[in-house]
This record gives C-alpha cells, structure tokens and sequence, in this order.
C-alpha cells in the first residue's frame, strides 16, 4: 500500500509478495543517543527529539540528518496506524535491514532483538496489533570497537582509502504485512534444468489437518503447470513444478525468462486461506574442468566490482530506478554480471538482475575483524557472521541471477600450523553456504586467505598496472601453478591451488579523474587516487584497460574477471564512471575491450 509521497515505496521483497501489506518509509521521529544511554534516560516512553526520513540512513543527505560522526547508538519511534481491514489477522513488522545490534518494541513491549547491519529480521506484533495502533520504537547500537561486519564502513572519523561514510540504524525498507496464524513462509525455488523442472519447499508457520499447498508455475501463455499435496504432515512441504518440453525457456544473459509462480495455502474446505506471488528462472551453474558453466556453456564472466554507495543516500539508493541504472550502465560498458562487494545488496537489486539477465556473485560485509594483533591471528571473525551469512543465503536463494556465492574477501593472515579462528570461521561460512545451498559453486574467500581445501573457486586479486608485467604474473595456470597472493616478504596466506576453475576477481582500479589529472599527485589516499601508476589521459587509460583484460579474455585456463570498479566511489576514482553516475570515459570503447570471445568459450565443446 504505497503512497507517491513515501520514499522507495516499491515492494521490498518481489520474490513472495502478498496483496495487503504497508509501507513504513517515510518521516519517523528520530534522537541520537552518543552515549547510548538512552533506555535509561527514558527514550522508550517518550515522544523523540529530532525526524528522520526513513529509509536513509542518519549520516546520509537524504535522511534530512546528516550526522557524519560516530553514533554509538540511535532511536526511532513512530505511531502506526493499521488498516480495519487487517482485523483478525497477525501483523508482521518487517525491517529489510538495520546497522547494527537492533531492539524492536512494540507500545512498550520488546518484539524482537536483531544482530546484524546486513540481513532482514521479522517482528510478530501478534496481540499488540489487535488495538488498530501501535507505538514502534526502535534502538540500533552501531559500536565502534570490537569484531562486527562493517563493510567499507570507515572505523576512522573522516574517509579514508577504500573505506567510506558509515552507516547506522534503519537503511532499507520498513513494512508491515498482515498474514493469517497458519500460513505460508519463503518458499526456497531449486531450478532442474536436467530434469526440465522447479522443485519447491514451502515453510508453513504449522500444520492443521486438511490443509494443502498449491503451487501455479506459468508463462506468457498461460498456465505452465501446477501442484498440490498435503500441508498436515511435513513443516516445509514440497512439490515438483515439471516443465513441458515446448514450454522450456531457459534463463540467461541473452534470454533473462522469468515464469510466474504463485503459491497457496489451502483451508480444509479447500478455500485459499494464504497466498503469494513469485517467480522463477529456469537455468543451471555447472563446473566443467577450469570452466563455470551456465545452462551446460561456457560463459566468461566478465564481472565488475560494484560497491553499491551513494553520494546522498551512502549504502541506500535514492530510488529504484537507481538500481536499476547501476545494472543498465554495467551492461553498456560491456559487463554481464558483478561482484557485490562487501555489503549484502538489498533485495530489488538482485530483482532487477533477475529481469536483465545480469549475473552476481552474492557476497558478505565481513570487512571489520581486523584485530590489529599478531598477524598469525590478526583475523577474528565470530559466531554473529556465520549466523549473518545464513539470512542472506536464506533470502537470497532462489534468485536466478545469483550463480555463485562468496561468504569472505581479502582476510589477510599468515598460513601457518596453529588452527586460528579465521580457519573456523571461513569452514563454517564454506560449510554453511553448501549446506543451504548445493546448487551453486562456492569461493571460500575472495583474494587472500584460502583455508578450504576443497573450495569450489579458487582466485587472486592484482593491481598490477603494466599488462606485460600482468602477463607474466597471470602465465602460471597453464602449468596449474597460477598466481596465488602472498605476504609482501613470500609468506603463504592460503592453502595450495588443487585445480579448481581459477579467476582474477579484483584488477585494474586504473585512476582517471578529468578534472583532477593536472592538479593531483595521487598519493594522498582521502581525496584522489587509484591503484598504481597513473594514466597521463584517456587514451592511456584505454590502452591500459584494453591490455589488463585482453591478458585474462586470451588466458585458456580463466573462467572470468572482476574489474575494479563500476562508479568512482569518495575519495576513490578509480570507477569506470563517476560517484554520480555520471560519463568520463568513451564507454563504447570500453566495451569493445571486452565483448570479443574469450579462450575459454571458443573451447567450450557443447
């Protein structure tokens, strides 16, 4: 139930979209609370101080705030009232995410406490709802000590390198959804393109006697298939969604087909007593010696690193049509997918690369372990990413455009012969990824600190500059000894390279900044810079680029490449456009670097 006036006021979640649900964006009161002793001077039984627009973060212009120092704690409160024709049913509250440890109250009452600035969490106001309005209060503590995912979230006051304005409290999407007390959960929808089928799970709340499940899977046509079977007996029932043959339409870059799925709760009476709609793309992620197969093919995933920040509304984007930008001006520039980097995008992004057939590696914030100790155990990620992680694949499952995950990136720690906490942690995040999810490959780490043995991926980051000296350095996986990144004086940080299919997923970051060529030395990392030397004008540039991804499309024994980086983000202008999304390059040559075949799809045998 949207209003024009209500900022992001789409639907946060179009994978499960039910009829009656309310939008919470919009103005909330609003205190900050430094000393987070808010609870105790009373902040959760009166009216707050200041107002914010929600969903933009506080330190964001868009939230009307613009508070940039450190906010070791922040409140929100707003009176909701629901609409009469939700009587009888239980109210959900829905938050798509909030940075950092959470605490939710409902006209007083604590409804739901959240660890975690990435993921989703879920209220049930049960009882509370049932008075037509409720008082929300919410406190987000975002402390800036200790091991937490952060991102790129800056821990120092002002940006600095690749790190960027945080952020704190409510940065997605706020909602309320009415649901009746025995009804459906997120489906999780498994393609089978082998088997020319979808199978699903269908969570219920409970079971009663009588009840059933449906499922409608159709197409532009029409009705595809349907199923149905008991929802008494199993808490997640299944079906299986077979796909007639002439009604096969496979999902991918050059075709992004999705069909429409609806899914039903059935009353003994076999009236429909819960509903949603969905969708689903029909495609298969496959390993074929050194190559990652889409639909049984070979296809080079020529990826590029999206930080997903914005100038004024930081991690949130202003609109969905932003979103939606960002993937049109990847493509433009002759990208198919990208790497999304070090934050958990919010869901409608992954929406949109569902229609537009862009690939994504969906991945973890877990930047912010970094002790400072020892650096054999300087790495000290906790239980909370584990637990983080798992939300996000459980969200994230069934989207088509995912095709792999990566759960860790750049966790720099000496190899040696005492098991660390990274080592549990980075098994447990692998273990977790391939127990939620068999259908996918999975990198246990971007870059640096390999710990898996048996790691679906395996991968380096370069930013050397000079494609012959990147040649040289990338000449090794012919003899499966490819490049591997070590400490600066040789020390192992991963385990050995066994074979797996190999890409260089950070390269490039080659500054260019018109406006500052003549006036900049690029050795001040707060205003200005890229990696390495820098190019004299674009022509350089182009040269440049041209040579780095030629190395890596001509490299029989790559499977892709993620290029650093999409936009110029702060103080890094290393992006292929600017932070406004605005042009500085010659983007057709841009692409024309890339769209030429690479080694390893003129190989493919299919």
């Amino acid at each position: 139930m949207p209003t024009p006036s209500v900022p992001r006021p789409e639907h946060p979640r179009p994978q499960f979209v039910r009829n009656d649900w309310l939008n919470l964006n919009g103005a909330w009161q609003f205190e900050t609370d430094r000393g987070d002793s808010g609870l105790e001077r009373g902040l959760l039984d009166r009216a707050l101080t200041g107002e914010i627009l929600v969903p933009f973060p506080p330190e964001s212009e868009l939230s009307g705030v613009g508070d940039t120092d450190f906010l070791e704690a922040v409140w929100y409160r707003r009176v909701v009232t629901l609409p009469s024709a939700w009587a009888g049913r239980r109210v959900l509250l829905h938050f798509g995410a909030v940075d950092y440890d959470t605490t939710v109250w409902a006209d007083g009452v604590e409804v739901a406490r959240h660890r975690g600035g990435f993921t989703p969490f879920t209220a049930d106001l049960g009882d509370l709802a049932g008075s037509g309005e409720v008082t929300l209060t919410v406190r987000a503590r975002d402390p800036r000590s200790g091991p937490q995912a952060r991102g790129k979230q800056a821990v120092q006051y002002a940006n600095h390198d690749c790190n960027y304005t945080r952020v704190t409290g409510i940065w997605q999407t706020v909602w309320l959804e009415p649901v009746p007390d025995l009804h459906l959960r997120r489906p999780r929808i498994t393609p089978d393109l082998a088997g020319s089928a979808f199978h699903l799970e269908l969570p219920l709340s409970g079971n009663r006697p009588g009840h059933r499940v449906r499922a409608v899977l159709s197409d532009d046509e029409g009705e595809v298939c349907r199923a149905e079977v008991r929802a008494d007996l199993d808490l997640a029932p299944r079906l299986h969604l077979p796909v007639p043959r002439e009604r096969v339409r496979t999902w991918g870059p050059e075709d992004p087909h999705l069909y429409g799925l609806r899914v039903e709760l059935l009353d003994a009476a076999g009236e429909v007593a819960d509903s949603a709609e969905s969708y689903a793309g029909l495609r298969s992620v496959g390993i074929r010696g050194k190559a990652v197969t889409l639909n049984g093919r070979s296809l080079f995933q020529r990826l590029v690193l999206d930080q997903g920040w914005y100038p004024d509304g930081l991690m949130t984007a202003p609109t969905d049509a932003a979103l939606i930008h960002d993937i049109e001006i990847a493509m433009a520039a002759g990208f198919n997918g990208a790497r999304l980097h070090q934050k958990v995008f919010e869901e409608r992004f992954l929406y949109h690369a569902d229609r537009l057939g862009y690939l994504v590696w969906g991945e973890f914030g877990d930047w912010g372990c970094e002790t400072g100790g020892s650096s054999g155990d300087n790495q000290q990620p906790d239980a909370s990413y584990t637990a983080q992680w798992l939300e996000a694949l459980e969200r994230d499952y069934s989207h088509p455009s995912i095709i792999g995950w990566c759960p860790l990136n750049e966790t720099y720690q000496k190899l040696h012969d005492r098991m660390t906490q990274l080592d549990s942690v980075t098994r447990a995040m692998f273990l977790a990824t391939k127990a939620m999810d068999t259908t996918r490959p999975v990198l246990d780490t971007s870059g640096y600190a390999h710990r898996v043995v048996e790691t679906d991926i395996y991968d380096s980051h370069s930013y050397e500059q000079d494609p012959a000296a990147f040649q040289r350095q990338m000449s090794g996986l012919a003899e499966d000894e490819p490049y591997v990144n070590t400490h600066e004086n040789g020390a192992a940080y991963s385990v050995p390279y066994a074979g797996q299919p190999y890409f260089v997923s950070e390269f490039g970051g080659i500054w260019w900044d018109p406006a500052a060529a003549a006036a900049s030395s690029g050795e001040d990392r707060t205003e200005s810079w890229g990696y390495g030397e820098r190019v004299r004008d674009e022509e350089e540039f182009h040269a440049r680029f041209t040579g780095l991804t030629g190395v890596l499309l001509d490299d029989p024994g790559m499977f892709g490449y993620c290029y650093t980086q999409l936009t110029d983000v702060f103080q890094e202008r290393n992006g292929v456009y600017r932070f406004d999304r605005g042009t500085k390059l010659d983007i057709e040559r841009v692409r024309a670097a890339q769209i030429r075949p690479a080694a390893i799809e003129e190989q493919d045998p299919a």
